[in-house]
Formats: C-alpha cells, sequence, structure tokens
C-alpha cells in the first residue's frame, strides 16, 4: 500500500473516504469505503488486505504511515486529517480516556488500600513513574495534571 495508490482509489471528504474505483459488482463509485467494526473504527478491504480509514487518510495527506495514528480529540469516529497525528505506542495510550473502573474518577489517581492514601502513578515510556501518596484527593490530582503536563506534553489528557 503506497499513497499513489491511495490516491487511486480513494476520494477524500470530511473525514471520510469513498470509492473512485469500484471494488466489487455490488459496489459503486462514490459510496463511502469500508464499515464499522466492533470496537468503533472503520475498516476499509482492498488490495486483499484491511486497512484502517483513518490511517489511510494519514497517509493520504502525509505519504508516509506512522507507528500509530492517534486521534487527537480522542473520538475515534472523527477522522478528518486536522485531528489526526502520528504518534509511537507510549504517546497513543498518554491521550487514552480515564478508565471507567477508577474509583477517584481522576486519572492516574487511584486509593491505595495500605496507606489508606491517595496514589498517583503515571506511565511514561513504558515504565511507571511512583510520584507519591497524598491524603488530599485534590492535592493528588493537581500532581497527576502537572506531571501529564510535564511528561505527555502535547499527548496529555486529562479527562
Amino acid at each position: 500500500m503506497n499513497l499513489q495508490s491511495i490516491q487511486k482509489i480513494f476520494d477524500y471528504h470530511d473525514g471520510k473516504l469513498y470509492w473512485k474505483v469500484s471494488p466489487a459488482r455490488n459496489v459503486p463509485i462514490g459510496r463511502q469505503a469500508g464499515h464499522k467494526t466492533s470496537s468503533g473504527y472503520r475498516r476499509i478491504g482492498f488490495n486483499k488486505k484491511h486497512h484502517f480509514e483513518h490511517v489511510l487518510i494519514f497517509i493520504l495527506f502525509n505519504g508516509y504511515r506512522p507507528k500509530q495514528v492517534d486521534h487527537i480529540d480522542g473520538n475515534i469516529c472523527n477522522n478528518k486529517i486536522e485531528n489526526l497525528r502520528a504518534a509511537t505506542a507510549s504517546q497513543n495510550q498518554y491521550n487514552t480516556k480515564i478508565s471507567l473502573r477508577n474509583a477517584s474518577k481522576v486519572k492516574n489517581v487511584n486509593w491505595h488500600k495500605v496507606n489508606k492514601k491517595w496514589e498517583v502513578r503515571i506511565g511514561v515510556n513504558n515504565q511507571r513513574l511512583h510520584l507519591g501518596v497524598f491524603e488530599d484527593l485534590e492535592l493528588a490530582e493537581l500532581v497527576a495534571i502537572e506531571a501529564r503536563n510535564k511528561y505527555h506534553k502535547e499527548f496529555a489528557r486529562h479527562l
């Protein structure tokens, strides 16, 4: 898969790819390419392989395939080029939303049962940094926000 083949096969409009060339008899030119998977990503089959739409769009505009493509706003359905950026696996993880299982409702802050305090831990380059334990949840949250800003930079997501 290269830039020229993507340019020949697809038209891009508002974060979506449309067929320029019919991939099958029952698929007309101009139809939106691909289908939504159970995980919510849009996947397109061509050249005997399946590709994620956001990756194809990134290649179409940038001419190369990065290690990963990150959705800046965290919305995997928003494949507009201005919402896509190259990322490493770690950077892509930094930009994830808070887990629904998190009891504190604050990203990177968990209740430490033994100490009976709020613990702040953050992932940086495939390692976990322990940033301390705090009696006050608000203080723990501020420490977590500062750490994300420092270590995750533009990939920091606070919610």
